[in-house]
């Protein structure tokens, strides 16, 4: 089972957006696919509808460490999709895990519950530093951080999120590798010299940096995600080809070549999602 966090100390980058449409695509290609919702706002657990909802939750899972599926994970309409929703309502994870022995490594501890019945977990994070944020990061085999091509997120990108990624460096010591940091470029302008500027100087600044891969997919800032996301739909059933008159590709496309980065072991399935009918391969 493979772990992948998507992770960012400034909001409003896209992170449920990147979360909630891999998480889908990965799906719909026949895997079988876990949403954590980690975020206080939660975005995430709402962005999809649902058939069957668990009586816990986030709170359930991390507070009482609660291993039953049946009282943890709820069932989205996309076939394959589940999803364990935030229902911190009272904000007291946070301080919860703080004071625990165990708190940044309690999820790490956790997962292996889920291990028999899911591909893919995909935690959505909040957008602060928090030992949730973290605890997160401990438990991923790898993690995407969103950033938008702006000056004061690449600011916020160095200060925060890669400081958190420097901090969590002595677990090492207790043989806990933290995750490769893949840069994710998001909501790309088609047309502005100073986005395209901040996205080769992102890309020059971070080339050498072991611990930091900057991804060659970049999303452009196209219609079709805030439309899906209005529909409650994944962005690659809504938008499937590319539209007439415009140069950048089909949300489809986008996400698909997302997906091939980050798992080259899954192309196959990976390249025979359509996204026209929204059903989903069998597994392989």
């Amino acid at each position: 089972m493979q772990v992948l966090s998507v992770i960012s100390t400034k909001g409003g980058v896209g992170k449920t957006t990147i979360a909630a449409n891999l998480g889908a695509f990965i799906a719909d290609a026949g895997l079988r696919v876990l949403l954590l919702d980690l975020d206080m706002q939660p975005t995430l657990s709402s962005y999809y509808e649902l058939i069957s909802r668990a009586p816990g939750g986030i709170y359930e899972l991390l507070a009482f460490n609660e291993r039953d599926l049946a009282c943890l994970v709820s069932r989205t309409t996309i076939d394959g999709l589940d999803v364990v929703l935030s229902n911190d309502e009272h904000r007291q994870l946070n301080t919860l895990l703080l004071h625990a022995p165990d708190g940044r490594l309690r999820l790490r501890n956790l997962l292996p519950a889920f291990q028999p019945h899911y591909d893919l977990v995909v935690i959505d994070t909040q957008g602060a530093r928090s030992v949730l944020l973290e605890m997160a990061l401990l438990a991923s085999h790898q993690a995407v951080s969103p950033v938008t091509p702006e000056i004061l997120a690449a600011r916020e990108l160095r200060r925060g999120t890669l400081q958190l990624v420097e901090d969590i460096a002595p677990y090492r010591k207790l043989g806990i590798e933290p995750p490769l940091l893949h840069l994710l470029i998001n909501r790309v302008p088609a047309v502005s010299t100073n986005a395209r500027l901040i996205q080769q100087t992102l890309r020059l600044i971070f080339k050498e940096q072991a611990s930091l891969h900057v991804m060659d997919t970049e999303v452009p800032a196209i219609e079709a995600f805030p439309r899906a996301a209005t529909k409650g739909e994944p962005a690659h059933r809504v938008e499937y080809r590319r539209p007439s008159g415009r140069l950048a590709p089909a949300a489809l496309e986008i996400v698909r070549q997302l997906a091939h980065e980050l798992y080259p072991q899954w192309r196959e399935p990976f390249d025979r999602v359509t996204g026209k009918s929204g059903g989903r391969l069998a597994h392989v």
